[in-house]
């Protein structure tokens, strides 16, 4: 087999190969044999048929199984042989089989660019401070409090209140016309300063339970609804009842329910938990701002493979994040293509900074060891709350391991940096 790899651009090769007619008839014999054993024709007993018959019958489907054949297994020689890495699927290119000739295809593929990374010591970082006060912790148990709240009847009136939650029916129209979702009933709505779509209706507060009240709304400029969005819509509101919301008081049982001892040690976990978030929020704004300077100081092209696989990870991430809040991304009418294209930039600093990170791990020999592993490995059990057996199993799985070994790797490169920069 003769391989001939031109390069394109940093980020793209050429393959011409060509495989010996040898090879190829090995391979076209081998298919009709296959076919022959398969097929019955009239006159021929099974197994039987001459192979000038089957050719004849079936040459196009034979040579097109023989040349995929051939050009999966030469070029998968080939990139082997002349160590070329490959970050996408060839594009593939061939004239066809020729009888007693040697057969020839190009493949065009892009490769990982050898980035050598360079100016990458005292890089500027902002020193940001990660601690958490008294006022924080008590803003976070507040919010806690808040999502334990309950609403329960007002039995000591029949008169609205702001802060109230009332219950009401509803029509609408505008222009005199109904229009989508206009009448709806048993809605909650809190009466407080705010958006009607918000489910904020201040107008009602005065409002006696079983009476009804008219206003004007009028929808927002950029309101998802295309029928009624900028428009003004007649709302007729019918009260049918009120609420009142009840928040639990911050004590030792509202501690135990929310995962604590008591108060104190609630306390003590909000604190450990938003220092952990700014410790994270802090780390990765410190990411960023490494990527962004090392790649102003090492302007290199990155293929468009690995550009669209950042972007498929970081979609992914984005929907793991949504179902993990409750939403129901198809509920939610996303344009993915969009989306996409807006994560398009942010994909592309992250694939240069991630080769950049390698580059450097290389030329400094940065490595993570067993030790790291199996630190970062018990780590997870605890954050997790799972054994460390469970744990470890998992990263048993050779790719798994790898992929916690880069992972760790990139991490002591951040760090390396991160001890040569210059804070401000």
């Amino acid at each position: 087999m003769k391989v001939q790899v031109e390069e394109l651009s940093p980020i793209e090769k050429k393959l011409s190969i060509e495989v010996d007619s040898a090879r190829v008839a090995e391979e076209l014999t081998r298919a009709y044999t296959a076919i022959g054993k398969q097929v019955r024709l009239p006159g021929f007993r099974q197994g039987k048929v001459p192979r000038r018959i089957l050719e004849q019958k079936f040459r196009e489907q034979v040579e097109d199984d023989v040349i995929q054949r051939v050009v999966q297994t030469a070029y998968v020689e080939a990139v082997t042989q002349h160590k070329v890495e490959p970050v996408s699927q060839p594009q593939v290119t061939n004239s066809g089989l020729k009888p007693g000739a040697p057969f020839s295809f190009e493949a065009r593929v892009e490769v990982k660019p050898k980035v050598e990374a360079k100016d990458y010591k005292e890089v500027p970082l902002k020193k940001t401070e990660t601690a958490v006060d008294d006022a924080q912790v008590n803003e976070q148990i507040e919010k806690m409090r808040q999502s334990g709240s309950r609403l329960e009847p007002v039995a000591d009136r029949d008169v609205a209140k702001a802060g109230d939650f009332a219950t009401v029916d509803y029509e609408a129209t505008i222009d005199g016309q109904p229009f989508t979702g206009s009448k709806a009933e048993g809605v909650t709505a809190e009466i407080t300063p705010g958006e009607l779509v918000d489910s904020n209706i201040a107008a009602l507060e005065g409002v006696k339970v079983g009476d009804t009240k008219e206003i004007d709304y009028a929808f927002p400029q950029d309101y998802r609804v295309e029928e009624v969005k900028g428009k003004t819509a007649r709302f007729k509101l019918h009260l049918k009842g009120l609420k009142t919301k009840i928040v639990p008081e911050l004590n030792d049982d509202f501690a135990k329910e929310a995962g604590a001892e008591n108060a104190e040690d609630l306390r003590k976990k909000v604190r450990s938990n938003l220092e952990a978030t700014q410790k994270s929020k802090v780390e990765n704004e410190e990411r960023e701002a490494l990527i962004k300077a090392l790649v102003e100081r090492n302007p290199f092209e990155v293929p468009k493979a690995m550009v669209e696989r950042a972007i498929d990870s970081m979609l992914e991430g984005a929907l793991r994040q949504m179902q993990r809040s409750g939403l129901d991304v198809r509920n939610l009418g996303l344009d993915f293509m969009r989306l996409r294209e807006e994560m398009r930039e942010r994909a592309v600093q992250e694939v240069k900074g991630t080769l950049l990170f390698e580059s450097i791990a290389e030329k400094e020999s940065i490595q993570a060891s067993d030790a790291d592993i199996e630190k970062k490995i018990e780590e997870l059990a605890t954050e997790s709350g799972q054994p460390v057996s469970n744990i470890r199993k998992y990263f048993s799985r050779p790719d798994d391991r790898l992929g916690l070994s880069l992972r760790l790797r990139e991490e002591k490169t951040i760090e390396f940096l991160k001890a040569q920069a210059k804070y401000s």
